[in-house]
């Protein structure tokens, strides 16, 4: 199991909670990723949302490729995975600026394609934003273009979409055949298209069996499409790890207290322009990405144990929220990590 967590460029995770000391800015994210390299972490996820969904649309947040750029170049072992979203960028010049993010960080970019929900910020950011299965049509010949001009020493396409003519890219990037494209999506139409030209697969949070169940699935599409690259299963998940079971539940009282706040202006959106398997409450959508499903709550013993069913069903890699970030990130590193590892060697004695 990898252990990844999403950088925290909103100031918070927590729809409910005003301030989780977790400031919106770059020093803040700096401090976060150089810690996480030393205490163990594998990977960041960097959301792209030109709004801020978490703290509402009024709030503070970094944008995702510029804070890459800049992170890439102040850290030296951790994947970063960064959000993109086709209808907001041209697939040629993309591809450039993630070619040259690649090199500045020796190959540990990678990138979370994101076919878009929030049709709000979409208007206001003169985002393209259509029909469900339409924003996958698009995604799929973007996809098909960055792979293009990363691997073709002259490449040109013809599409419904997008139109290039003898472009050349140089330096290419540093992975190959090229950086590891990751995407999330529950409909027919978006497994269909992930299973078929991304390399990666990530999920919402689930329970085990949730989890399980859309392995098998995007495995068995996998081998239909023939896609030898695909190959890992990501889950987002959000920890709350305490001494005593007592505590935690304590503090998912907390947390997912509901109130009529700002942050969910965008769950209209969310739950009406996806097409998801699972019904989603407001008390779900308190922690964003339905971190609180996967049930990562409890003392670090619990919490080690749920993380190992998650890997027996083949889930590689957990996308982790905190609250506050830096600490609950230092309390997982030194209690839950190490745990893990010795219940995984236990279990092969």
């Amino acid at each position: 199991m990898k252990f990844g967590f999403w950088l925290p460029i909103f100031g918070g995770w927590l729809r409910n909670i005003e301030n989780e000391n977790m400031p919106p800015m770059f020093d803040y994210a700096k401090e976060v990723i150089q810690s996480a390299e030393k205490w163990g972490f594998d990977t960041t996820l960097i959301a792209e949302l030109y709004l801020n969904d978490i703290k509402g649309p009024e709030a503070d947040s970094l944008e995702a490729w510029s804070t890459a750029a800049a992170l890439a170049a102040v850290t030296d072992k951790i994947e970063i995975m960064t959000a993109i979203r086709p209808g907001f960028h041209n697939p040629a010049v993309t591809a450039k600026m993630a070619a040259n993010i690649d090199r500045i960080s020796n190959g540990r970019f990678t990138l979370n394609v994101v076919s878009a929900w929030w049709e709000e910020e979409a208007k206001q950011y003169n985002g393209v934003f259509t029909e469900h299965d339409e924003r996958y049509d698009r995604t799929k010949e973007f996809i098909e273009v960055l792979k293009g001009m990363w691997q073709e020493e002259t490449f040109s396409y013809d599409g419904k979409y997008y139109q290039i003519k003898d472009a050349k890219l140089s330096p290419k990037p540093v992975q190959q055949p090229h950086p590891v494209l990751y995407a999330g999506g529950e409909s027919l139409k978006g497994k269909e298209v992930i299973s078929s030209v991304m390399d990666a697969y990530v999920m919402h949070g689930g329970t085990v069996q949730e989890a399980e169940k859309k392995i098998s699935d995007m495995a068995d599409r996998k081998k239909q499409t023939g896609n030898d690259l695909f190959q890992s299963f990501g889950m987002a998940a959000y920890v709350i790890c305490r001494d005593t079971e007592k505590e935690a539940i304590e503090e998912l009282a907390r947390i997912t207290d509901v109130k009529d706040v700002s942050g969910y202006a965008g769950f209209k959106d969310f739950i009406s322009k996806s097409q998801l398997e699972q019904e989603i409450q407001l008390k779900d959508y308190s922690v964003s990405n339905r971190g609180l499903r996967p049930n990562l709550i409890g003392t670090p013993e619990q919490i080690a144990d749920r993380i190992l069913e998650y890997e027996a069903a083949g889930l590689n890699l957990l996308l982790l929220q905190f609250s506050p970030q830096l600490e609950e990130m230092k309390r997982f590193s030194e209690d839950v990590i190490p745990l893990v590892e010795k219940k995984r060697k236990q279990a092969f004695v």
